[in-house]
């Protein structure tokens, strides 16, 4: 799939499309999104969303900003992480303890962290609010710390999968909630566990994004969550092909695939609201032709 998609804006647009530099432009792009589609992968395999990542992604990053200046890599590295899952664990015990849809809570942390991260930036004194003041300390925006960085993210995820009860229970609660509590599982306590992994990765991302980008603009009235659906549509990949035990790669490779599509259509200057048309399309074609039972077994 991923090779057809290459070959046909190849053949149409052949000089503003699919260079080996091109991609990988496109790949390092990927990477940063399939990171925050493994931690989404967490709630939405058990049936809920999270409006904040978008807003989390903007914070953590301006955090690991600020304390970049004081403290170099280690504090890029740790205020992105730390702030990403301190906010998972907010957002977590908010859900387990208002017990009301997880879209509705998020969707009012996404506002709060977005005022959160303009009052943030007031805060970097350097004249340059929100960029990376060092060209020594932006190793995690190219190869090989980049790649280094996410297959560790990939990892991970493959074997809280694999190898511990997290990624057992997550599946066994989106397969069938009601069974699985009356098998003994904590739901809400892996419902907590869920969002605190998905903001970990996420701060990952801040990390690759903001040394990728060299920086991070704060935003307001919800412009953060066109950062959410990017690492969502992997996610969709994931959860599509979990079925056969392939979530991790199907992340990643969905990622690159999507990212491919977007810049096809922009070599071909495609409008904006008929690229996202397109993708969206694709995307709904893809996981709907995925989802379909095999041959002679029953679609559950």
């Amino acid at each position: 799939m991923t090779l057809f998609f290459w070959v046909s804006f190849r053949l149409l647009s052949p000089s503003n499309f699919g260079s080996s530099r091109q991609m990988v432009d496109y790949l390092q792009t990927s990477i940063q999104y399939a990171v925050g589609g493994c931690g989404l992968y967490f709630i939405v395999v058990m049936g809920l969303f999270d409006f904040s990542v978008g807003a989390n992604i903007v914070l953590s990053a301006l955090v690991g900003v600020l304390l970049s200046r004081h403290f170099g890599y280690w504090g890029l590295i740790l205020g992105c992480l730390l702030c990403g899952t301190l906010i998972g664990s907010f957002n977590g015990l908010l859900y387990s303890r208002l017990r009301i849809p997880s879209m509705i809570v998020t969707v009012g942390l996404m506002l709060i962290l977005e005022s959160v991260a303009n009052y943030a930036v007031t805060l970097d004194k350097a004249g340059f609010p929100g960029k990376l003041s060092s060209g020594n300390i932006l190793a995690f925006g190219r190869a090989p710390w980049n790649y280094i960085c996410a297959g560790l993210a990939f990892l991970l995820m493959f074997f809280l999968l694999r190898s511990t009860k997290i990624g057992t229970y997550c599946n066994a609660i989106g397969s069938d909630e009601l069974i699985a509590k009356n098998m003994g599982v904590n739901v809400e306590h892996y419902k907590f566990i869920g969002f605190v992994l998905l903001h970990f990765f996420v701060g990952i991302m801040a990390l690759l994004s903001v040394s990728y980008g060299r920086g991070m603009l704060a935003v307001t009235g919800m412009a953060s969550m066109d950062r959410n659906f990017k690492p969502l549509m992997g996610t969709f990949f994931g959860v599509a092909f979990k079925k056969y035990g392939y979530p991790v790669p199907a992340i990643v490779i969905g990622e690159f695939i999507i990212v491919m599509i977007f810049n096809g259509l922009v070599a071909l200057n495609v409008p904006t609201t008929i690229n996202d048309f397109v993708t969206g399309a694709v995307l709904l074609i893809i996981v709907t032709l995925t989802n379909r039972g095999r041959k002679g077994s029953v679609v559950k």
